[in-house]
């Protein structure tokens, strides 16, 4: 199982330092491990110390917890947007794409959602409550009432919420809304 594992540590280092665009020499001078050292990391031939990990996280800029938990279970860290879920509700042409699906190893989840002009969707109650929402606006005006609160959003605007019982999105008649939700928890 320890081979399994290694295997699968250095298939994703090797994927970390490609996705970052560093040749080897590039991310030796950046860790100050040799590239040697990397270059065996990445084949599998020998198993990183702590210490060598830590070096890694901190050049990825990512949490040692985090690199782990990605190689248990079926993690996909890349979600190509062919791969992503999307979903067209066919009466009122709201759209949902699951950029970022949530799964065991992560608490959050990336959406991208897209409202036509003139539409209302109204959620009376949340599948899990209390859940941290991060709306960012790409394009276009929302109107989103959290509980008691109405909020006029506008391209580039950042609502922060925890979800609540009552959670209204609507569009004015002269303007869609396309935007992302991040949501962490659950």
């Amino acid at each position: 199982m320890q081979e399994v594992f290694t295997d699968r540590l250095a298939n994703h280092l090797k994927q970390l330092r490609l996705d970052k665009g560093l040749s080897l020499d590039q991310l030796a001078t950046e860790t100050g491990i040799s590239r040697a050292s990397l270059s065996r990391l990445e084949n599998g031939s020998v198993s990183p110390t702590t210490e060598v990990l830590s070096k890694l996280c901190v050049t990825y800029k990512i949490k040692m917890s985090k690199l782990l938990a990605m190689l248990e279970g079926d993690f996909e860290p890349l979600i190509r947007h062919k791969n992503q879920l999307y979903w067209k509700d066919p009466d009122i042409g709201f759209t949902r794409r699951s950029v970022s699906p949530s799964t065991d190893e992560l608490s959050g989840e990336v959406l991208k959602c897209h409202i036509e002009p003139d539409t209302t969707i109204t959620y009376d109650r949340r599948s899990i409550p209390s859940l941290e929402h991060h709306l960012l606006m790409l394009e276009g005006t929302l109107i989103l009432t959290v509980g008691e609160e109405e909020y006029q959003l506008s391209a580039s605007d950042c609502l922060r919420y925890i979800s609540a019982e009552f959670v209204e999105f609507k569009t004015p008649k002269d303007s869609h809304a396309t935007y992302l939700v991040f949501i962490v928890g659950g």
